[in-house]
């Protein structure tokens, strides 16, 4: 019996055990309605299947609408979440509001733009970009022993990125700067862009002097030969790489012009940008001519799963959703998604071949290069790199 004053026992209760921290989530940002829903639609459907795998983290889907100001509420919503990294959004300015909360947090963020000038430390751009292009490209055109480059760019904002791109990877190479023109699509525009850039008219004018110079002589075998001269096509330009930046009808028409100026393969390597993979089909006029994107052949089993799952093939923009998912993947392995993890040597592999991170938001992708052929088709005349360490990768 309890006597009355003493202390009484305190009862024993069974506390539940603490409840298990499971893996931090990864904040996906598409833009799933608004004018480029139906990309987002394909992007979040590849993002969701590679997040099926196996230690893949929880995805935390959001609404960008495409709109830069959403897009930020959305990475902030994100961050308080306690997301672990942010894989997207869609644009160059809806990523850099979001950079402007993610970093300061430091949340890193893998944006699916592929516009340089966005990428910083602690921002990485997924999208192909004219430099992981030209670098690819010009250290191919220099192993082939070209000299010279030159380039005919569009204006407007992809006109300036192919130019700092290019002369980036010409100084890279140890080329001399490149010599460049710009000009839109009118044939008039093109024609007097391509008559400076090949200094046609100097070069004419040389040819015609030597011409009359022969026609005059008294000599039969000169003037012979001055008939030879007059049949022969003009001596080819002061370059031997060709950089193009246009596409479509200005493409065809630059095509077009270019024998009349003496721009010839394969005395002139044309170079060109990934969306020529798009028409190569329609490009013949350009034979011999090069671009560079990933190796087509190694997505082949995500486009079996995918078109499995959904019933339709993907869009090949699809590819980086799925591949940023399967980089945040590896990183949940470790429970790891910082800076120093996402920048190892060794980098990520994915369906577009291998990716790496650098600390100031470069990334270097493997790239092969791809030539066209006279009937139109495309031929592989350099793989995609395995080691992006190695010069010109």
């Amino acid at each position: 019996m309890q006597m009355e004053g003493q202390p009484q026992p305190v009862p024993t209760v069974a506390l539940p055990p603490p409840a298990p921290q499971g893996p931090r989530h990864v904040a996906l940002l598409l833009p799933l309605t608004g004018p480029n829903a139906a990309v987002a639609a394909a992007m979040s459907q590849a993002a969701q299947l590679a997040a099926s795998t196996p230690g893949a983290p929880p995805l935390d889907i959001r609404d960008t609408g495409g709109d830069p100001g959403r897009a930020t509420m959305q990475a902030q919503a994100a961050i308080a979440a306690g997301d672990a990294l942010i894989i997207g959004p869609l644009t160059a300015e809806e990523t850099q509001g979001v950079a402007g909360v993610a970093v300061p947090a430091n949340i890193p963020v893998l944006s699916f733009s592929s516009d340089p000038n966005v990428a910083a430390p602690g921002v990485w751009t997924l999208g192909i970009t004219p430099g992981q292009q030209m670098r690819r490209l010009v250290a191919a055109a220099r192993a082939e022993g070209r000299q010279h480059l030159a380039a005919l760019l569009p204006d407007g904002p992809f006109g300036d990125a192919l130019q700092t791109a290019l002369t980036d990877a010409a100084s890279q190479a140890g080329f001399d700067p490149p010599a460049i023109q710009r000009g839109g699509g009118d044939p008039a525009v093109l024609d007097s862009a391509l008559k400076t850039l090949t200094n046609y008219d100097q070069r004419h004018e040389d040819l015609q002097n030597r011409i009359n110079a022969m026609r005059s002589s008294t000599d039969p075998a000169s003037r012979q030969q001055a008939a030879m001269l007059a049949a022969q096509p003009i001596q080819p330009p002061p370059f031997d790489t060709l950089v193009l930046g246009a596409n479509g009808d200005t493409l065809r028409q630059m095509a077009d012009l270019l024998p009349q100026f003496g721009v010839i393969a394969p005395q002139v390597r044309v170079l060109g940008p990934a969306f020529w993979a798009n028409g190569a089909a329609h490009l013949s006029g350009l034979a011999g001519a090069w671009y560079a994107v990933p190796d087509p052949s190694q997505r082949d089993g995500f486009v079996q799963a995918f078109t499995a799952k959904y019933g339709l093939a993907p869009q090949p923009i699809a590819d980086i959703a799925f591949d940023a998912v399967l980089i945040a993947r590896s990183l949940a392995q470790d429970n790891d998604y910082s800076v120093t993890a996402l920048t190892k040597p060794d980098g990520f592999s994915g369906v577009d071949g291998a990716i790496v991170f650098f600390p100031d938001g470069h990334v270097r992708r493997a790239l092969a290069i791809f030539q066209i052929t006279p009937e139109g088709g495309t031929t592989i005349i350099s793989p995609a790199p395995t080691d992006l360490t190695s010069p010109g990768s």
